[in-house]
């Protein structure tokens, strides 16, 4: 039986836990003979089932005393060890192993044959055994009793390899020697470095007492100090921190609630009661200065100047002329109710990242002369976050909100709640629903934090939430918030933007000079189309500086400016451009432009179908949400249901699989709005038209083929525009809309088809009309 970590020594007793069932068999076997096993080292303790070069020649014939099955189908056995033995011959036979072995039959030195030096080492090694249990080793007395009695070198040897602590491997080396005189000589050696380790032990746990005692004398010595000075009048620590309390307590009492007032005071008499050094005046105390620090009386005067507001608004953000009228009435409301009960509106900026949903909060602060305070709510999944700990716990804190006032000094700061619409929820509650306190205005006047424990009047707080999508955002939050949508920007305004705002900030930061570099339109147009692709200008901004910090080391290499920007040079600095045109030139079958809206702004997609032999399935791939199966299944049903009108035989549909595929299988898509590509693909496939690839589309379908409405217009258009595609097709009913959202500038370049049925697409999108079946 192999052993994974222990070595049994001849003459020893030990009990053994077996678990692998070849081990179990060899057991049962012995147990059916002689009672007789061999027990042998395996050289790698992890090896689950060792083979012949897993384990060491050397080992030990074991009696069996006693077996016991216990749980987990394991057994404790408990063996003796009688002799040394060399493995001959290992063979495994049917579910265990079976070794032919070669007793050692061993010869021990008697007390008459010992040389002196014999003698002298197994005195040390005897003598070294009463050191080893002074040094506080465990030893079983009855066994160093016996140790004591011994007087053959071998079999001292085994006795006490068997009490050392060592390596299995190190144990296995003295098995292994076979001369009694040299074994005994390894055991001593073992039993020094023993010894040795102990006494190391021993010296740092006296070192350790010894430097307890003399902090707990000066613990000691330190409260007699202070009764001393307490007798003597001289005890200030305390008492002036009590009187710091106090005084900061006075400056704040009239505005805090009647409840607060009364558990300030109870908290400073308890702090006056208790020990300095005690665990509780610490948690009191660190209460204590959560609560007086807070701004209950601070609050800064509101500047309603309006055209001043508009002027810091037209100097921080381009266009987004909506959100900026909506800011101007919000802050005429505010001023044409101040000292009057108004309800508060919570603003919640939704749109794609790099639009400046973040920068126009700090604008309305600034507007107003509030404090300016922003709370990253992204991944937040603990409700303590938003409504604090209690104090019982260990390192207990406010919530987030309270933290806001505090940073802020006032009670009446900006606070912008970012990136709502990504908190979690998980097993420590709910963080929406503890926000629901913070923005509902008929509860926040009575905002209670559980850390703080006395309520805070929140109604002066102006609270901004920013998200990326609105769908995401919990319904009861979305319920108390006016949602201002922000879309992306045209290549136009992002010209304009990079232009105005993001270069002449930028090339100071880099160490230039403004005379010193100057961008041509192409090459902005260049960064915009070749090397960013999203809905605001975060990733243009970054562009921009990695061009800057290309030409501060030309700089620095000799080159003399001014540098001019070109196109040519933005490719040689920025490398090959990321991003270009994906629309196909040539018309195609099967395939048809989606336009798509994403967080991050729009998106083209190509819709694929094609057909094969088979029995009338439908396969959907890449991706696809439940809403966008659903279209495609529609979109076949139309297809069916009206396939003579359009030369289709009938017939085929049963004949056919049918395989609609979105490129981009990585990313997750969904949503009613590819209805009408579907069925522009579904069509082409059955009637070989190829579709114009120089027409994107959009829009909700029916089965009976109208054309219903949907989201995200203006980022759709502009998506199809960059992506230099000038003719849409959109929904009828979303007409209004998109001319009332959609600038001017972009509406001259583009061509847009409003449309009530697919009867209209098919006309725009095919390169020729289908013919009815009967006229084919």
């Amino acid at each position: 039986m192999p052993l994974r970590d222990i070595v049994i020594f001849p003459t020893m007793v030990q009990p053994l836990f077996v678990g692998r069932r070849f081990s179990i068999r060899a057991i049962e076997e012995a147990n059916k003979k002689d009672k007789l096993i061999f027990l042998v080292l395996q050289k790698d303790k992890d090896v689950e089932e060792p083979k012949e070069e897993d384990i060491y020649k050397v080992g030990v014939v074991a009696y069996i005393l006693r077996t016991v099955p216990i749980e987990d189908a394991r057994v404790k056995v408990l063996v003796q060890g009688l002799k040394r033995g060399v493995i001959k011959k290992l063979e495994w036979k049917e579910d265990h192993y079976v070794a032919q072995v070669d007793v050692i039959e061993e010869r021990d030195i008697p007390p008459e044959s010992q040389t002196i030096e014999d003698k002298a080492l197994i005195k040390a090694v005897k003598e070294s055994i009463d050191k080893l249990v002074s040094l506080g080793k465990q030893i079983i007395p009855d066994l160093v009793v016996l140790i004591k009695e011994l007087e053959e070198p071998g079999k001292l040897a085994d006795m006490v390899a068997s009490i050392l602590d060592i390596k299995s491997s190190q144990a296995q080396e003295i098995l292994e020697t076979f001369d009694p005189r040299e074994r005994l000589k390894k055991v001593y050696k073992f039993l020094q470095d023993e010894i040795g380790l102990l006494e190391v032990k021993q010296r740092i746990s006296e070192i350790a007492r010894e430097r307890m005692e003399k902090e707990q004398r000066e613990y000691y010595l330190r409260q007699q100090l202070k009764a001393i000075q307490e007798e003597l009048g001289e005890a200030g620590g305390i008492k002036a921190e009590i009187e710091e309390y106090t005084k900061k307590f006075e400056e704040v009492k009239e505005c805090m609630p009647e409840e607060g007032v009364k558990e300030v005071e109870k908290n400073i008499k308890r702090l006056e009661r208790l020990h300095p050094e005690s665990a509780e005046a610490g948690v009191i105390r660190t209460w204590l200065d959560w609560v007086l620090d807070l701004p209950w009386c601070t609050r800064t005067e509101d500047n309603y100047d309006l055209e001043r507001a508009r002027e810091i608004l037209d100097r921080d953000h381009y266009d987004l002329e909506k959100v900026k009228d909506r800011i101007i009435e919000y802050l005429a409301i505010r001023k044409l109710t101040q000292g009057k009960e108004a309800p508060t509106q919570i603003l919640a900026f939704v749109g794609p990242p790099g639009v400046g949903k973040t920068s126009l909060g700090r604008s309305i602060a600034e507007a107003l002369g509030r404090k300016f305070v922003r709370i990253a709510l992204g991944g937040i999944r603990d409700e303590a976050e938003i409504r604090g700990h209690r104090r019982t716990y260990v390192g207990a804190m406010p919530g987030r909100i309270i933290q806001a006032i505090k940073q802020a000094g006032t009670k009446n700061p900006v606070i912008m709640l970012d990136e709502i619409d990504k908190l979690a929820i998980s097993f420590q509650g709910d963080p929406a629903a503890a926000l629901l306190e913070v923005l509902d205005p008929e509860q926040n006047k009575k905002f209670t934090d559980l850390y703080i424990g006395i309520p805070f009047d929140l109604s002066e707080v102006i609270f901004i939430c920013t998200g990326n999508r609105a769908d995401t955002i919990p319904t009861p939050l979305l319920d108390r918030m006016e949602l201002i949508m922000l879309s992306g920007y045209s290549e136009e305004e992002k010209l304009f933007i990079a232009k105005k705002h993001l270069i002449p900030k930028l090339i100071p930061l880099h160490g230039f000079s403004p005379e010193e570099i100057e961008f041509t339109d192409e090459a902005i147009l260049e960064i915009i189309r070749g090397y960013t692709r999203e809905a605001g200008v975060r990733n243009l901004q970054r562009q921009i500086s990695a061009v800057l910090r290309k030409i501060a080391v030309k700089k620095l290499q000799g080159e003399k400016g001014p540098f001019n920007i070109t196109p040519e040079l933005v490719r040689k600095l920025l490398g090959v451009p990321r991003y270009r045109p994906e629309r196909e030139k040539k018309p195609l079958v099967g395939v048809a432009t989606g336009l798509a809206w994403t967080e991050v702004g729009g998106e083209i997609m190509f819709i694929e179908a094609t057909k094969m032999k088979g029995k009338g399935s439908l396969v959907l791939t890449g991706s696809l949400g439940d809403i966008m199966k659903e279209s495609a299944q529609a979109a076949l049903s139309y297809i069916r249901s009206k396939a003579e009108d359009y030369g289709i035989d009938p017939d085929i549909f049963s004949q056919v699989d049918v395989h609609v595929h979105v490129p981009e299988g990585a990313v997750p898509k969904d949503g009613p709005s590819a209805g009408v590509a579907i069925a522009t693909a579904l069509l082409s496939l059955f009637t070989d038209i190829p579709v114009r690839m120089d027409v994107a589309m959009t829009g909700e379908i029916t089965l009976r083929g109208r054309v219903l409405p949907v989201g995200g217009l203006k980022e759709k258009i502009l998506a199809a525009k960059r992506a230099e595609i000038y003719e849409v097709i959109l929904p009828a009913k979303n007409k209004d809309e998109v001319m009332e959202e959609l600038p001017e500038y972009v509406r001259e370049k583009m061509t847009l088809h409003f449309v009530d049925n697919l009867e209209e697409v098919f006309k725009i999108a095919l390169v020729r009309e289908p013919k009815p079946l009967k006229e084919a």
